[in-house]
């Protein structure tokens, strides 16, 4: 099942006031449950990390990473915000995957 994209500020919001915190080397994970049978996927990336090139790099690398590791994911009604920093931007792919991974086993 395709998650939905969390795009508007508000959606953000809520998962940052809401939801918890989960940290990897790689990657923060915010995640919140949303009241609904499908999971909602955001990314975000600070401007402290880069330019606009390398914030777009570590957002596609994420979109990557949530593409082929999410189907695993077995739980639904959540809403998953990913945080680049400055290591996703040159973390091995499969490491990526395996902070991914980490973070998602974390979700109660």
């Amino acid at each position: 099942m395709q998650p939905v994209r969390l795009k508007k500020r508000k959606q953000f919001v809520r998962v940052t006031n809401q939801g918890r915190k989960l940290v990897s080397s790689g990657l923060i994970l915010l995640y919140a449950p949303n009241n609904t049978d499908k999971n909602g996927v955001g990314f975000t990336v600070t401007k402290k990390v880069g330019n606009a090139v390398t914030r777009n790099r570590i957002r596609r690398r994420l979109r990557e990473v949530v593409r082929l590791g999410l189907p695993k994911f077995k739980k639904t009604g959540y809403d998953l915000v990913l945080i680049g920093r400055q290591s996703t931007f040159d973390r091995p792919f499969k490491q990526l995957q395996k902070d991914f991974a980490y973070v998602l086993k974390g979700i109660e």
